[in-house]
Order: C-alpha cells, then sequence, then structure tokens
C-alpha cells in the first residue's frame, strides 16, 4: 500500500504560479513513476506530468509543457508540480499518483487538490 497526500492548491489569476506537493508514504520502494493528473468538470480525468523515481526522467502532457515542471525530493518521498503561467483552462482538481513495478500501472491516487485560474 502507498499512501499520497497532496496540497498546494488554490484560487490564483491567470499568469499566476502555484506548487502543488504529494507526499507519498508506505510501500514507496515498490513504486516506478510518480504522475500528476487533472480532472474538470464534465471532462475526463487527463495525464499532466510523470517522473521516473530511478532516473527522474519527465513526461508532460503537450497541454502543459514549457508552463509546468515536476520534480522529486527522494528524501522526503515528496513529488512536486511547479505551475507557471496559470491559465483558466487549468483549472481542475489535481490528483497525484503512484505507478508500480509489480503492475505498470497508476495503482494508487491521493485525494486531489482543487486549483482554480480566473481570469
Amino acid at each position: 500500500q502507498v499512501q499520497l497526500v497532496e496540497s498546494g492548491g488554490g484560487l490564483v489569476q491567470a499568469g499566476g504560479s502555484l506548487r502543488l506537493s504529494c507526499a507519498a508514504s508506505g510501500r514507496t520502494s515498490s513504486s516506478y513513476a510518480m504522475g500528476w493528473f487533472r480532472q474538470a468538470p464534465g471532462k475526463e480525468r487527463e495525464f499532466v506530468a510523470t517522473i521516473i523515481w530511478s532516473t527522474s526522467v519527465t513526461y508532460y502532457a503537450d497541454s502543459v509543457k514549457g508552463r509546468f515542471t515536476i520534480s522529486r525530493d527522494n528524501a522526503k518521498n515528496t513529488v512536486y508540480l511547479q505551475m507557471n503561467n496559470l491559465k483558466p483552462e487549468d483549472t481542475a482538481v489535481y490528483y497525484c499518483a503512484v505507478k508500480m513495478y509489480s503492475t505498470g500501472t497508476y495503482d494508487y491516487w491521493g485525494q486531489g487538490t482543487q486549483v482554480t485560474v480566473f481570469s
């Protein structure tokens, strides 16, 4: 089992920045990667970014490339999502999730944190 706790969401004006955090606990040694996803009202959950624990290789959705940065702090078992130049279309509930070596899927999810961007 892996437990995830997100923080850092909030209300921000377009063009502003926020940093989300996701603290992991439990069987984190069995995790392959951690990702961020988001879900806007009435829309499907979508991939935002992911980072592989062992290599720090990162991947981003095209919609956030150049604006968002995913990073990690191994000592704290924490992953961050720095979001710059936010747009109203970034408004969503943001979730972090852990992909496990054993399944290759995102098996554990946080509770979500709301990000609202107003123009």
